[in-house]
């Protein structure tokens, strides 16, 4: 049964399901900033997906990365997993842009987080369901 890991459960506000991955929000408005997390139980690393699954959360991964630059203009794309401090496996899409207060180093530890507004997360659930009309609420 999948269980999402406690701290992104903390850190992050649902979105809602994709075929294979729950998609968050990062509650940190400094940056749009989503994660996709794969509703497997106990995956800590990408190859110990199956192949079909690997396919898939490639291709969500990248779908959500080409709407997001749509979406918000970005100067550039970070998708990642590093899983040094969270073991689940998740996959990192964040919008970049030359004006970020970050750039051109990662987002991690350069500000503290800034949280959204309850409206500005509605906001967000409401320009990601135009994008992915196959997108579940939660």
């Amino acid at each position: 049964m999948f269980t999402l890991d406690a701290r992104l459960e903390q850190d992050t506000w649902l979105i809602g399901d994709l075929p294979l991955c729950r998609l968050l929000l990062s509650n940190d408005s400094n940056y749009p900033w989503f994660i996709l997390v794969p509703r497997r139980e106990g995956i800590s690393e990408l190859f110990q997906l199956d192949d079909s699954d690997q396919q898939l959360m490639w291709h969500e991964t990248t779908e959500l990365a080409r709407a997001l630059n749509v979406l918000f203009g970005a100067h550039k794309m970070n998708v990642a997993t590093l899983g040094n401090v969270v073991s689940q496996l998740h996959m990192h899409v964040i919008v970049r842009y030359r004006t970020d207060a970050a750039w051109p180093a990662p987002v991690w530890g350069k500000l503290p987080a800034k949280p959204y507004a309850e409206a500005q997360v509605s906001e967000m659930r409401c320009k990601l369901k135009q994008a992915f009309t196959f997108l579940e609420d939660k």
